[in-house]
């Protein structure tokens, strides 16, 4: 007996069987009861998500001889030679390979014919973006006019390729990704009804790996079948056949960045080197367990880790901000996309991650939010003497003695200087959060303690008061990190202004102005005095 694939075996007959698109298939069962079936038809969404299964049930469903509550009934004649795909009537046709203009007006030509068995002659044309303009062309006028006996069902994942005047004689419908839970409740139908032995764990695995696609999910459960015939599928069974590493060592990866070790980021990363997993895989884990760290440090929430795993987690959680984490999601993104174009994959891979392991790149954000909370701390505590406006001071009830944090002021020592006017000051907060606003938290990170002030009307100064890396400085340096920074400065301050660096690590600030800088987000005076 020749085999199918399970995607093949288990294709849904009946709009009730398809999982997760409940908003679409009540809408057909709806227009076929009333018997208001629209001429042409766009089913758009991702790969796997059910179109063509949809447009070939609807097919089926007006053609049937005993429709029953919008189903086809999968018994008469009809529906029989649909199945067995010997219906002349219903045309299915792949534009990927047949996108020409002669491929469009043979259907042009056979629309004008009656069908020979069903009420309607159907045209399912799937991936039907990839037709060429004159193509569209030819199909327009058909599509705008077609004979009452013929139906027109499009399918496309990228339904912005297609001309306005196609879209606009098409009902829509706009097919979602399959969530995690239907796709796992599907997979254990299967695997009941096909007899394969799996974990739960396993099917959670492959319901992430297929990404909201179906079709995606039983073509690795089937490899996974192939692979064991006999035994049990587990998780690390099917993280070995994808070439996933396993969350150990992507745990100890990431676990070197935020702890700011390049060696045990390097180690362990050569670990998985070793194993020969693929770059592609890798980053993508990393990345994904980047942000399961943020999604639990927000909500608490995790779904398909273990608890030892969701431990692990929670103890780099609580190392690191969700500010870092956003912006080594980022970065890890970039490195994704510099690899793709580079023949020393490995090599870009390992740099960057020293690049994200070292103190260079450490935001300072960490710095900022460790001293407020510490002086935050001594606030509750009753160790700080706040003064109102009025310089009335108001004493901290306690039902303890606590005594002052009082600093000495260095007599004779020089002011701080002003590095910034204004007018730049304004609008490079501005600048700022808009980089903020656009996602783009490696330059943020590496801006968020800089000054801004004219030199001239040419040039504005970004002054670094802590210090400018070498790092930080290759980063801004770039072109277009640069151009991107000059055109936020444009749009703020309505002129073009060249950009230059200045590294103020030279220049030590008195310990009132460190700490008053300190206190600055805070909404109340702090009187701080030492004897």
């Amino acid at each position: 007996m020749e085999y199918t694939a399970l995607y093949r075996k288990f294709r849904p007959l009946t709009f009730g069987e398809m999982v997760g698109q409940s908003h679409i298939t009540k809408t057909l069962k709806n227009q076929i009861i009333a018997d208001r079936i629209g001429h042409a038809y766009l089913f758009n969404g991702g790969r796997g998500t059910g179109k063509t299964s949809a447009a070939k049930i609807f097919a089926r469903a007006i053609n049937c001889l005993h429709p029953k509550d919008g189903e086809p009934c999968n018994e008469c004649e009809i529906c029989k030679a649909m199945l067995e795909g010997s219906l002349t009537d219903v045309v299915e046709m792949d534009a990927a390979s047949n996108n020409s203009v002669e491929d469009i007006r043979a259907i042009r030509d056979e629309v004008n014919f009656l069908p020979t068995l069903a009420k309607y002659r159907v045209y399912i044309i799937d991936e039907v973006h990839m037709l060429s303009t004159g193509a569209f062309n030819a199909l327009l006028k058909t599509l705008e006019e077609p004979p009452a006996h013929v139906k027109f069902i499009l399918a496309t994942t990228e339904p912005q390729k297609l001309p306005p005047t196609i879209l606009s004689r098409c009902q829509r419908f706009d097919f979602k990704r399959i969530s995690n839970e239907d796709i796992i409740t599907r997979l254990e139908y299967v695997c009941k009804e096909a007899n394969i032995k799996i974990t739960k764990e396993a099917l959670k695995i492959i319901a992430v790996l297929a990404e909201g696609a179906l079709r995606d999910a039983l073509s690795i459960l089937e490899r996974c079948v192939q692979e064991e015939v006999d035994g049990v599928i587990d998780e690390d069974k099917v993280k070995e056949l994808v070439g996933i590493p396993k969350t150990v060592l992507i745990n100890k990866v990431i676990k070197g960045i935020i702890n700011y070790e390049p060696e045990e980021a390097l180690q362990s990363l050569d670990e998985v080197l070793r194993d020969g997993k693929d770059l592609n895989n890798l980053l993508w884990e990393m990345i994904k367990y980047l942000k399961d760290i943020l999604v639990y440090k927000t909500s608490k929430e995790l779904s398909i880790y273990n608890k030892e795993e969701e431990l692990q987690i929670n103890e780099l959680a609580k190392k690191t901000s969700k500010e870092r984490l956003i912006a080594l999601i980022y970065a890890l993104s970039e490195i994704e996309n510099n690899i793709k174009w580079s023949s020393q994959k490995e090599i870009i891979l390992q740099t960057g991650i020293i690049k994200l392991s070292t103190n260079a790149n450490q935001d300072g954000l960490d710095e900022l939010r460790k001293k407020v909370d510490e002086l935050q701390e001594k606030i509750e505590s009753g160790n700080i003497v706040i003064k109102s406006n009025t310089k009335d001071v108001k004493e901290v009830e306690s039902n303890k003695v606590k005594p002052e944090v009082k600093i000495k002021e260095a007599k004779n020592k020089p002011e701080k200087a002003d590095v910034s006017n204004i007018k730049s000051e304004e609008y490079w907060k501005n600048v700022l959060e808009k980089l903020k606003q656009m996602g783009k938290m490696v330059l943020y990170s590496n801006l968020i303690n800089t000054k801004a002030k004219e030199k001239d009307d040419l040039t504005v100064e970004i002054i670094f008061e802590k210090g400018l890396t070498a790092f930080g400085k290759g980063l801004l340096e770039r072109s277009d990190n640069k151009a991107e920074i000059e055109k936020l400065i444009l749009e703020e301050c309505g002129k073009k202004m060249n950009i230059k660096y200045v590294d103020a690590e030279n220049y030590v600030p008195s310990k009132k102005d460190d700490v008053e800088n300190m206190v600055k987000e805070l909404n109340f005076d702090v009187n701080i005095i030492e004897e």
